[in-house]
């Protein structure tokens, strides 16, 4: 079973839509014991990260989903989901779960792009060039592009564990693989044909095959 965590963050519906289109037993849950017991785990959200890690302190759940980690279990982390994996976001100065070393970022004010000015929040389909021979994004073709709704986006201490990049006025991190984490900036589960390759490949990968 695969638990997709409700830590009060929304979008949680339309990633287990998703997975039932894909024949995949899931559960939305915020009891930290169905989580132990699952064989995946996915941390979705969109919303703001000092609300965020104040829901999942409130239920456990920043301790619950650490000790997944620790133990081994196969963690895709979505948008926000993606983002408070990081030691600190810039969005309400958030101390968050430390899991990935690195901070989350706002894009800068004055974006542009061949001279016209970008609007922030980012929201539209951008293309993801994924540089990491990683399981997950196996059969995903080069240029193909992913819903994006953001306005910070994650950026790792360690360049190596970046697994994707995109561009929205500046490259910024798409993607993130670490051990047995997997994690993306862009909604997987709004992306079509090939947001939905990613979490099938996610629903079948065993978290030990990562660089």
């Amino acid at each position: 079973m695969i638990a997709i965590i409700d830590y009060h963050a929304g979008n949680l519906t339309s990633v287990a839509r998703a997975l039932h289109f894909l024949g995949e037993p899931c559960e939305v849950t915020g009891d930290p014991g169905k989580i132990e017991k699952a064989h995946r785990v996915i941390f979705p959200g969109v919303g703001a990260a000092g609300e965020a890690m104040g829901n999942l302190r409130a239920g456990g759940l920043d301790v619950c989903i650490r000790e997944a980690f620790q133990a081994g279990k196969p963690i895709l982390g979505i948008c926000l989901g993606t983002q408070v994996i990081f030691d600190y976001s810039e969005e309400d100065a958030a101390a968050c779960l430390g899991i990935v070393p690195g901070r989350v970022r706002r894009f800068p004010g004055e974006l542009r792009e061949n001279g016209t000015p970008l609007k922030i929040p980012h929201m539209g389909w951008n293309r993801v060039d994924f540089i990491a021979n990683h399981p997950v994004f196996r059969g995903v073709p080069e240029g193909t592009e992913f819903y994006f709704v953001h306005s910070y986006y994650p950026s790792p201490a360690d360049k190596r564990l970046v697994a994707g990049w995109s561009e929205y006025g500046i490259r910024f991190c798409a993607a993130v693989a670490y051990r047995n984490l997997v994690a993306v900036q862009f909604h997987a589960e709004k992306s079509g044909r090939f947001g939905l390759q990613i979490l099938k490949n996610f629903c079948s990968w065993e978290g030990r095959d990562a660089q």
